[in-house]
Formats: C-alpha cells, sequence, structure tokens
C-alpha cells in the first residue's frame, strides 16, 4: 500500500499549485478594482467626495404627529412608545424639509457627488434621513452600525440593503451589546479617527469599530462627550487637511490639546453663527457644503484661510434634530496622503 492514495496526492499537489494569497490587502487599489469593481469607502473626512448616502424624507414623516407636544422641553414626541420625536418647536411641513434636502443633494450632483438614495425607509423610522448614523465609511468598504434608540432601531436593514445593491463591501455589523452611530465617528487624518462616546455610543460599539481600523492600521481615539450630548459632529468637522470647525465649548480640553499637536488648525464657531454651521460637510480639502446665514465673523476667519464655503438653506432639517453633515453619509472619498 502507498504512503498516499491517488486521490490525495492529487488534491494535495493541486492545492500546492493553487494555493492562497493574503496579499495584496482587501483594501488595496488592485484587489478593490479586481474584486468589488471599484475602490471603496474613505480613510478621510475631506478628500473629494465621490459617492454620498442619502435619504429624501417621505411618508415615514406621518408618524409625527403635532398633539403630541412635549410643554416643558417645547418640543413633541410619543413619550410613551418612544417611536418617535422631533427637537424643534416648530413643524414644518413634508413639502419644505423635502425642498431643503433637494437642494442640498443638487448642490453636491454640482460638486461632482453622485448621490445614492436608501433602497427603501423603514416604516415609520423619520430619523432616516440622517443617513450618516447607520454607515461608517473606512477604507475598503463600510461598517453598518447600530442605533442606540427606539426610535432609531430598524434604519439598518435597509441601509445593508442598499450598500448591498450597489455592490459595496460591509467590513463590519455592530453587534451584540454594541452601540454606534456614524454622526459620532470622525477621521482626523488617514490612519487615525476619533469616535465620540455618548449616550449612543458605548464602549462595545467602539471596540468593534477599532477591531476593523486596527487590521487596516489605523488608530482609534476615544472622546467622551458631555451630558446627554449624542454626536461629535455638533462639535467637530473636519473641513481641510489640516483645519477642522469645532465648538470648543463642547469637546474635552485634553482633545483641543490632542488636535494643536497633530497640527490641526480649529476654526471656533461664534454665538452669531447658526445652528448647524459645524454640522456641515466637505467635498474636497478646503470647499465646504454648509449651512446659509454664516455669521460674518466666522466667514472672514474661513476666507482668510482659503476655505470656500457653498451656503445651503437646512434650518428647516435642522429642527428635526440633524444638519447637513448628518444627512450624508460618505460612501467613496479620494485619499489625500
Amino acid at each position: 500500500m502507498g504512503a498516499v492514495s491517488e486521490f490525495e496526492y492529487r488534491y494535495n499537489m493541486t492545492m500546492k499549485i493553487f494555493h492562497s494569497h493574503a496579499e495584496p490587502a482587501f483594501e488595496t487599489p488592485q484587489q478593490q478594482e479586481t474584486v468589488w469593481g471599484q475602490q471603496w469607502g474613505c480613510d478621510n473626512d475631506v478628500g473629494q467626495l465621490r459617492k454620498v448616502l442619502m435619504h429624501r424624507p417621505g411618508e415615514e414623516m406621518n408618524i409625527i404627529d403635532p398633539s403630541k407636544r412635549i410643554e416643558e422641553l417645547g418640543s413633541y414626541g410619543d413619550v410613551e412608545g418612544q417611536t418617535w420625536y422631533w427637537r424643534g418647536d416648530v413643524i414644518p411641513s413634508l413639502a419644505e424639509q423635502q425642498a431643503q434636502h433637494d437642494a442640498l443633494a443638487d448642490t453636491l450632483r454640482k460638486e461632482g457627488v453622485e448621490v445614492v438614495y436608501l433602497k427603501r425607509c423603514a416604516p415609520g423610522r423619520h430619523k432616516s434621513i440622517y443617513t450618516r448614523d447607520s454607515v461608517i465609511g473606512v477604507k475598503g468598504g463600510a461598517i453598518v452600525t447600530r442605533l442606540g434608540p427606539i426610535v432609531r432601531r430598524g434604519e439598518e436593514a435597509p441601509a445593508t440593503e442598499t450598500l448591498a445593491s450597489i455592490g459595496m463591501p460591509i467590513l463590519r455589523t455592530v453587534h451584540g451589546t454594541g452601540l454606534m452611530e456614524g454622526g459620532s465617528f470622525a477621521w482626523l487624518k488617514p490612519g487615525l479617527a476619533a469616535v465620540g462616546r455618548s449616550n449612543r455610543v458605548n464602549e462595545e460599539g467602539t471596540r468593534q469599530v477599532e477591531e476593523v481600523l486596527k487590521a487596516q492600521g489605523c488608530e482609534l481615539l476615544r472622546v467622551d462627550l458631555t451630558g446627554y450630548r449624542l454626536h461629535i459632529d455638533g462639535n467637530l468637522v473636519m473641513i481641510d487637511v489640516d483645519t477642522a470647525i469645532i465648538n470648543p465649548t463642547q469637546l474635552p480640553f485634553w482633545f483641543l490639546e490632542k488636535l494643536k499637536e497633530l497640527g490641526i488648525r480649529t476654526i471656533e464657531v461664534s454665538p452669531d453663527d447658526p445652528s448647524g454651521a459645524v454640522n456641515c460637510i466637505a467635498v474636497r480639502p478646503g470647499r465646504v457644503v454648509m449651512e446659509a446665514n454664516l455669521s460674518p465673523r466666522t466667514a472672514d476667519k474661513l476666507d482668510k484661510l482659503g476655505i470656500e464655503i457653498v451656503d445651503v438653506k437646512y434650518d428647516k432639517i435642522w429642527l428635526g434634530g440633524g444638519g447637513i453633515h448628518c444627512s450624508t453619509s460618505p460612501l467613496v472619498r479620494d485619499s489625500i496622503g
């Protein structure tokens, strides 16, 4: 009897010839193009924006009931069922919200951005307009998050279906007891990101995102937000390779010092700026789509640094609790270094 059967010999020698290859890595341009048809994801927040996920508000907004006013807060919501809330004192019409959302989408298209809309909206999930929170674009693909409150749980499935329909790799779906929302994730530069831990982002969700980043050689900073603030994008957004617009009153001192150490210039918003001023999005280095009516004080600071502003009126949607940054989830950006 031979040392090995003819079948086993042929099988093993075939596998030896046609062996596996770990290199080049998944995220390399060659592998992305060959396997996934194009380069996907983002390794920064300011490179030319190529593709973005959005959702035009629709019938899901019908869940909002103006009779359910929370007088002590000057807002509205389903306190008992926890199915919806509206942060503003006024509830604008659906037509008004759609008009502002359409204007934002048209502005992005003029900047060379492909707008991808959600394939569907989860019934009654009226916060789905804020697509930033359900998907985080990282190098080579996406992380599908796990949203915190009952009001938003369920937005993850339509986001997943949409990414699959366009062929975008999903590198991780946050699971278990992890909580993560994309508005609290920020690329500071290639290889370095920050997560704002908060009421909506816990350590388990942060750890799962960190695992994905570690596989790509990226570092993640943990920034604990104050009080019940939700996301870091209300306090910091990168607008150029070395410049961020910030609200310094809502960021810890150590992090402000860290930005300085990293060589990141900070532009502090003023009391005269609209509420959504920080919540903007860079479409390429030094060119930013931002809430209209920026104060002369802040506009002058940006102008002196050569930052170009494309303003869009977005106040009606801001009343619902999120701005331009919240409403746009980058799927593809050019690298900057």
